[in-house]
């Protein structure tokens, strides 16, 4: 029996064609990387208005021309490239697969950290585990083995986590510094990027730094060189380990896209930990991008999609969360949330938290 159309279904031509998309992505993908990285794309760009042929192509290229055929039929499918008689043109979105920042870090994320390991995603889903992550590692966690990753995937997977976190913090920093903290903790330091923003924001404010030792490493080699190294600490610890804690008497814990690394029970562990290391007067700083909180389709797609390389390769248990999912973590954790800023910086949120 057919099933009844939604309010809001396409017509089922165009579900066809969506259809097929979806059934050969992973071919399209592929064939969108090649026609970029083997400089197809970068060719039909600098010559857009007038357009090349594809023996043209092939020999600014110094590509096979059956090779360069195949890359340029894929691309016109793909709404990459358009073709008119045998001159072949840039369309926008091939420009934007060029160009577009987001789009790079994007795809460079999935094909050198997630596109192996998500063939595993049906195991994932029905036993709780990572099971793509074996494809990179032998770790429980890939954050166990963010500094032994292979260059290449390293690379991708921290211009990932940055591009989604480093353009925050000038926002950040004078909220986080209004109430003057002396005492600061950052939880899920990674690379110390924020650290140091805070260490040469306020010359008075001392940072301890929560991380694996891998990235606690990393962290202390860029604070050390930039001359602020006697004004931080450097505690490595395995969060998932409920008897480890935190360093007390903080007057201020920053959380910046971590809790979204973990499973709501771990989460609410977590939060208990900082609970306990606030100061009286202290305030925790939780940042996340939930997913139900975005502008635009672009933010809630790439988030939603982030998710299935949590459970597939990060962890098996956490994901983007929406909102309600992080307040509901707060409270059972014995906090409330004093302010809620929504979107202050782009995609971010800001839970302003002292405890209940």
């Amino acid at each position: 029996m057919a099933g009844r159309p939604g309010r809001d279904d396409k017509p089922l031509y165009e579900a066809l064609i969506d259809a097929q998309k979806l059934a050969f992505a992973p071919l399209s993908f592929h064939a969108t990387l090649a026609l970029r990285d083997l400089g197809v794309l970068a060719a039909l760009a600098e010559y857009r208005s007038e357009g090349l042929t594809a023996e043209r192509i092939a020999e600014l290229t110094r590509l096979p021309l059956y090779g360069v055929k195949v890359l340029l039929e894929a691309g016109v499918v793909a709404d990459l490239i358009a073709i008119e008689g045998e001159v072949f043109h840039l369309r926008q979105l091939g420009l934007l697969v060029l160009r577009d920042r987001m789009t790079r870090v994007n795809m460079d994320f999935t094909a050198d950290v997630c596109y192996r390991g998500m063939a595993h995603l049906r195991e994932t889903i029905t036993t709780g585990k990572p099971a793509g992550l074996s494809e990179l590692g032998p770790w429980k966690t890939i954050y166990e083995g963010l500094t032994q990753l292979p260059p290449q995937v390293q690379q991708s997977w921290f211009a990932f986590d940055h591009y989604y976190s480093d353009h925050m913090f000038p926002n950040a920093l004078p909220r986080v510094f209004a109430e003057r903290p002396r005492r600061l903790l950052d939880v899920g330091a990674n690379t110390g990027k924020f650290a140091l923003g805070c260490l040469e924001h306020d010359p008075q404010v001392h940072v301890s730094l929560l991380d694996h030792p891998g990235q606690l490493e990393l962290a202390r080699q860029a604070i050390e060189a930039k001359g602020h190294g006697a004004r931080a600490s450097y505690h490595p610890i395995d969060f998932l380990d409920p008897s480890r804690e935190f360093p007390a008497d903080q007057d201020a814990i920053w959380m910046s896209q971590f809790l979204d690394c973990f499973g709501e029970d771990e989460i609410v562990s977590i939060l208990q930990r900082a609970r306990r290391a606030l100061s009286p007067q202290g305030r925790l700083y939780i940042v996340e991008t939930y997913w139900d909180q975005q502008e635009h389709a672009a933010a809630r797609f790439v988030l939603t999609m982030t998710s299935l390389y949590f459970a597939c390769l990060a962890n098996g248990n956490s994901k983007m969360y929406l909102a309600e999912d992080m307040r509901a973590c707060v409270q059972r954790a014995g906090f409330s949330i004093e302010h809620e800023l929504e979107r202050f910086s782009a995609s971010h949120t800001m839970f302003v938290c002292r405890p209940s």
